[in-house]
């Protein structure tokens, strides 16, 4: 832009203009063509400055003062060129709207036009300043106005009376007041300003929501659901530069994030791991998150986790992304158990503890072997990457093997074509003891299970009949004895007949429920050609302990011919004996 000007204005108030002039001025009636490529702000700013000169007024805002401050101190138009010079105007003017809030956000954005002489003369830092002091304060002890952005009202906020509109503009008044407006810097001075807040002590989980607030205006993929398609075609069509910004940006992103647990939503950082799976970020980056999101897994839900897999694998999810979380939310337990004073982590105290102690492991527990039962119907998901994952989780961390029982039974029914020794393999995973009676019944009938699972199951439920049916009568003499030494002879006889009958009504029901699993083992004996043959593959006449707890002797099996008595109920009778020394653990 040309301006065709005086040279007597211009000299009277810049010490570089009037340097100029003297040097290339051939005399007082010559002409002079300067250019000035280099002033900040360009022509908008020496548009101001020359009206400045004439003695124009010329209107200052946030959006300009930066840009001509910076020009002003370039032209050198200090008060050694005349009283009430422009540089300390603007810095006075400056100072006025680094006390508001929304005028200070703009000038930060305007220092991205002038950044090098912005920096120079401090604004950038003065203005992060201001606006890290006001986010750390209570927001109504300052001005606030609005900030002046562009938004879309809602249809609830508008609304007509009378021909008059009635919408109002939503006023933040929680600690997320200020996310919106700085979510418009770039990133490198955002980061300064998060830098700057945090460095005030304010509360890393206001910081973290900045953080996620920010990354879900600048990450289009976060907003977006874990789609095979969608990423694939998000791959496809973004560029390289675009894609190169998005990997800076994400990595940027994670190093914001603070370290502390629980501040951010184990869902946003699976999200952003998903993410940078797909921009193909740094080893670094994608490790960080990963230890992130294992060091709060107890937080997640089985959606979370089903992430699409990126890499070369066959399967559907990536599995070995999930291998490696569950890995270091492990190790973060197995240190937080070392950290403790000895004497109270062990293990039999965590499992009979407060249940305050177990729940993040057992939470754990339960979302991994549900994300095995999702996995399961994979017909590419290997049999060593499914008992990996499932044997990291402790014994002690399932108080019921029912979920990974269902697993077992899905993978086993998908991968029909595995063979019987990988099938019992597999079975190992769960302990039959700690099935429910649900799941005890679909075992015990469940034609995919090795025979010598579903005869382990049987037998766990008769120990639990044993102790059940002992557990009746020990009541019932405690109660008998304490009725004998309150009450009288002849009401302690009417108590007691009352008392047998029920006992002999539950036993009877019980002898029931025994005579249904001899039934079904009766069942079970037909499918073979002789005794022989069925005791030989069960292994009870060779030193296999498959079928028992570990470190206990093989169970016996035994047949007791039939008393006279009982001919007619029963033509044969048939009893699993454990060894007096085993323990069921």
């Amino acid at each position: 832009m040309s301006f065709n000007l005086h040279k007597f204005p211009l000299l009277s108030r810049s010490g570089l203009l009037e340097k100029i002039i003297e040097e290339y001025s051939n005399g007082e009636g010559s002409s002079l063509n300067l250019r000035l490529d280099d002033i900040p702000g360009g022509a908008k700013a020496f548009e101001l400055i020359s009206k400045f000169c004439y003695g124009v007024r010329m209107e200052l805002t946030a959006y300009n003062i930066v840009s001509v401050r910076c020009a002003a101190e370039y032209l050198r138009m200090t008060e050694d060129y005349g009283d009430g010079n422009l540089v300390m105007q603007a810095e006075a003017f400056l100072n006025e709207v680094l006390g508001n809030w929304s005028d200070s956000v703009r000038a930060l954005e305007a220092c991205e036009e002038v950044m090098p002489q912005a920096e120079e003369l401090h604004i950038v830092s003065r203005c992060i300043e201001s606006l890290a002091t006001k986010a750390s304060a209570d927001p109504s002890l300052f001005s606030r106005p609005s900030s002046g952005r562009e938004t879309r009202p809602s249809p609830e906020d508008s609304g007509l009376w009378n021909g008059i509109s009635t919408a109002t503009k939503t006023q933040h008044t929680g600690e997320d007041w200020w996310y919106q407006d700085v979510s418009f810097l770039s990133l490198p001075l955002y980061k300064r300003l998060i830098l700057a807040i945090e460095s005030r002590g304010l509360r890393p989980e206001t910081i973290a929501a900045s953080v996620v607030h920010y990354a879900r205006r600048y990450l289009p993929l976060m907003n977006r659901q874990s789609s095979f398609d969608d990423v694939n075609s998000t791959v496809t069509n973004m560029p390289n530069t675009c894609e190169a910004d998005q990997r800076a940006l994400l990595e940027e992103i994670v190093g914001l994030l603070p370290n502390k647990k629980g501040v951010t939503s184990t869902k946003f950082l699976i999200r952003l791991l998903h993410t940078a799976m797909v921009l193909h970020t740094s080893p670094s980056c994608r490790e960080n998150l990963e230890m992130r999101v294992g060091a709060q897994l107890d937080q997640a839900s089985l959606v979370d986790l089903l992430i699409p897999n990126m890499g070369y694998s066959e399967t559907l999810y990536d599995v070995d992304c999930v291998q490696r979380i569950l890995d270091h939310f492990m190790l973060v337990q197995q240190a937080a158990a070392l950290a403790t004073p000895p004497g109270i982590a062990e293990e039999g105290q965590i499992m009979k503890g407060s249940p305050d102690s177990l729940t993040p492991i057992t939470m754990v527990a339960s979302l991994i072997d549900g994300f095995l039962a999702e996995v399961a119907s994979d017909v590419n998901f290997k049999l060593p990457k499914f008992e990996a994952l499932a044997a990291t989780i402790p014994d002690y961390a399932r108080p019921v093997d029912d979920g990974l029982y269902h697993a077992i039974d899905v993978y086993m029914k998908t991968h029909h074509w595995i063979a019987d020794g990988e099938r019992e393999q597999l079975c190992r995973l769960m302990n039959c003891q700690k099935l429910s009676l649900e799941a005890s019944t679909h075992a015990a009938q469940n034609e995919r299970l090795p025979l010598r699972v579903i005869v382990q199951v049987l037998f766990f439920e008769q120990l639990r009949l044993r102790t059940s049916i002992s557990g009746w009568f020990f009541v019932s003499d405690n109660l008998e004895n304490s009725q004998n030494q309150i009450n009288s002879a002849a009401a302690q006889q009417q108590r007691d007949n009352g008392g047998d009958d029920d006992v002999k009504q539950r036993v009877s029901e019980l002898e029931k429920d025994c005579s249904s699993m001899k039934e079904e083992i009766q069942k079970l004996m037909k499918t073979k050609r002789s005794w022989r043959n069925f005791t030989r593959r069960l292994g009870f006449n060779r030193k296999s302990n498959s079928c028992c707890p570990k470190g206990s002797k093989a169970s016996k099996l035994r047949a007791v011919a039939p008393s006279s008595g009982n001919r007619q109920q029963n033509c044969e009778k048939i009893e699993v004996v454990p060894p007096e020394t085993s323990k069921v653990n």
